[in-house]
């Protein structure tokens, strides 16, 4: 077993013991000094000792048992100083090994490492702190293991260096980001300043009437923009710092960060989505960026303002020319945009409408303010945007579309912030037909594939919006059958590599062979490691269907189902389906966190909308626990 590095203890505990100084010596100085004189300045000075002390202590403690160790199939954790807690996370469930150290943590040469897993909404294992050089090396250990590579002295992959963020790049970057989380406090801010800086302007500024209240919403927008501005371009700039993306065998990896430096990796195994985003201000100058998504959980994500931070997605190439980025997808999957098909032409109309109608709702609103204000108001000035609205409905129903590659299904939303997704068919988990009231006079529907990704928590699925409700239909079907064909494709593929790797010559086509009764032991947990089923979400005014095979390997039609299992239809996706990849995504289904007292703990079954055979170790299963105290 292997212990922390020993400088984590004064780190730690310097960590922790700050903010508690500086409370007991506000106490010491101000409050006790007063109340006991010159003692009590000494009893708080002798008790933030005191504290100090134990914190050293405590932290010394947790150091000499904490250990890990780096066996040949789990990665397995030891801690507690009051309550001893044994994990063991095997490889194959590991997606992320993320190496994080900030400006102090680089002084002292050490590193936190964090160990993520499919859809957990937190860090699996976390070595608070190893020195760099550890942490790099079970980086290397854990990737050369996860692709069973039992020789340590095995050569390492060739690192091929796809993308590095140049300076003028990182400084595109900034100026094009924008941080929009602190709106609240500058329009507070905004308000209670815009009066003084009217008592002290030597320009004339109307102080009274209409023309005061809109010089005011207009200073404070502007004031808004820019705060925004400049809080986007720093916070970019410290996120995307030396940004360099790297391959190395089937893994991404990347480094980023000024003050805080991230080294992290992807499993291009564990890709789930990959999304180009661009917006108006990129698309005019030619630049996009590139996402990928994983099903697991990204410690420290993106703090850019871009709301990804903690959603398992990371910018594999945070700007760059689009020709670049479309060149990287079509390097790592194969795929590229294809040509596109928009929805109906008479959703126009039902854009340029609904576009229009918040226009009127604002005027109405403004009309009725009108009779409460002392004074009149232009209540009709929003009228003027409907030109503006109408041909916004039209840009967004341009810039709509789906359509279907060998292997992909491509989907493209939104104009201010224009999304395209590229999902594989055999990472589909459920097929949803959705139509709303609104949908249904208007003849249209919306088509999602929902992924195990985290992104689809928060509506990131892959969506063809508005489509005609015939069209929608066959869109479905043929999503299903694809889906079905890859799952059978990729069984057939690892089987025939897992035969490969136990030396099992098979004659012809036939792929059933018993090897994984034969190595049913050593590989029980990867026998299910293919998204064996799906689930299919028929339209919502149709039965509701669902493909349960008898066999875990063999993919079968769908049968029907009762509708008081059609919770995912109403986004009750339950964390996943068992169509998810067994080696893509577990929630925390096989770590084992064992405590002292040996009490046992069986996780609940996430819902699920298809059951594969009992025996099949499906990635979502709740997992087991047993605690001793």
């Amino acid at each position: 077993m292997t212990q922390l590095s020993l400088l984590s203890v004064p780190y730690r505990a310097a960590q922790r013991s700050i903010s508690i100084v500086f409370a007991l010596a506000f106490f010491a100085f101000s409050g006790g000094a007063a109340l006991g004189g010159f003692l009590g300045a000494l009893g708080g000075i002798l008790l933030a000792g005191l504290v100090i002390l134990a914190i050293v202590g405590f932290e010394f403690a947790r150091y000499q048992r904490f250990e890990y160790e780096l066996t040949p199939d789990t990665f397995d954790i030891r801690s507690g100083v009051f309550s001893r807690r044994n994990r063991e996370i095997p490889y194959r469930r590991i997606q992320n090994v993320d190496i994080s150290r900030n400006i102090a943590q680089r002084l002292f040469d050490i590193a936190a490492v964090d160990l993520e897993t499919a859809g957990g909404d937190d860090t699996e294992g976390s070595l608070h702190f190893v020195s760099y050089d550890e942490a790099l090396r079970i980086q290397r250990e854990v990737a050369r293991l996860k692709r069973g590579e039992a020789d340590e002295a095995a050569p390492e992959p060739d690192r091929d260096v796809l993308f590095e963020l140049e300076p003028r790049e990182l400084a595109i970057v900034g100026a094009l980001s924008f941080d929009l989380r602190l709106p609240g406090a500058v329009l507070v801010f905004g308000s209670s300043i815009f009066p003084v800086l009217a008592s002290f302007a030597d320009i004339p500024i109307p102080l009274t009437g209409i023309a005061a209240l809109l010089f005011g919403i207009s200073l404070l927008v502007l004031l808004v923009a820019f705060i925004a501005w400049a809080t986007g371009f720093v916070s970019a700039v410290l996120n995307y710092y030396g940004f360099r993306l790297t391959r190395v065998g089937d893994e991404l990896q990347y480094e980023r960060g000024l003050l805080q430096r991230y080294n992290g990796s992807i499993p291009l195994d564990k890709l789930q989505t990959l999304t180009i985003e661009d917006n108006p201000l990129k698309r005019h100058f030619g630049y996009a960026t590139l996402y990928v998504e994983t099903a697991g959980y990204t410690p420290g994500g993106d703090s850019s303002g871009s709301g990804r931070a903690r959603r398992g997605s990371e910018a594999a190439i945070p700007l760059s020319r689009r020709e670049r980025v479309v060149q990287l997808i079509e390097d790592l999957e194969g795929v590229s945009p294809p040509e596109f098909e928009r929805p109906p032409t008479r959703i126009r109309r039902r854009y340029a409408v609904r576009n229009s109608l918040v226009l009127v709702a604002i005027t109405l609103g403004l009309f009725a303010m009108n009779w409460v204000l002392p004074q009149a108001i232009p209540w009709y000035a929003p009228l003027i945007l409907i030109p503006g609205a109408v041909m916004a409905g039209v840009y967004q129903w341009r810039h709509r579309g789906h359509g279907l590659t060998e292997n992909h299904f491509v989907t493209r939303n939104g104009f201010w912030k224009r999304t395209t997704r590229f999902v594989p068919y055999y990472r589909i988990q459920t097929i949803i037909q959705r139509r709303t009231p609104f949908q249904r006079r208007w003849r249209v529907s919306t088509v999602t594939a929902d992924t195990a990704g985290t992104l689809s928590l928060v509506g990131g699925d892959a969506a063809a919006v508005d489509i005609d409700a015939g069209d929608a239909t066959v869109l479905q079907n043929r999503l299903n059958e694809r889906l079905g064909d890859a799952l059978v494709k990729r069984r057939e593929q690892r089987q025939r590599a897992r035969q490969a790797a136990l030396g099992i010559s098979t004659g012809g086509n036939h792929v059933e062979s018993d090897v994984t009764d034969a190595d049913d032991t050593a590989d029980a947990d990867t026998n299910s490691d293919v998204d064996d089923t799906a689930n299919v979400n028929h339209n919502a005014d149709a039965d509701r269907t669902t493909n349960e095979p008898a066999d875990p390997f063999v993919y079968s039609g769908p049968i029907t189902r009762s509708d008081e299992q059609d919770g995912v239809e109403n986004g009750e996706n339950g964390g996943a389906s068992d169509g998810i990849d067994d080696e893509d995504s577990d929630e925390d289904g096989d770590t084992v966190d064992s405590e002292e007292d040996q009490d046992t703990e069986t996780g609940d079954a996430d819902k699920s909308t298809s059951k594969p055979d009992e025996s099949d170790d499906s990635g979502y299963d709740g997992g087991t626990s047993s605690d001793r105290r």
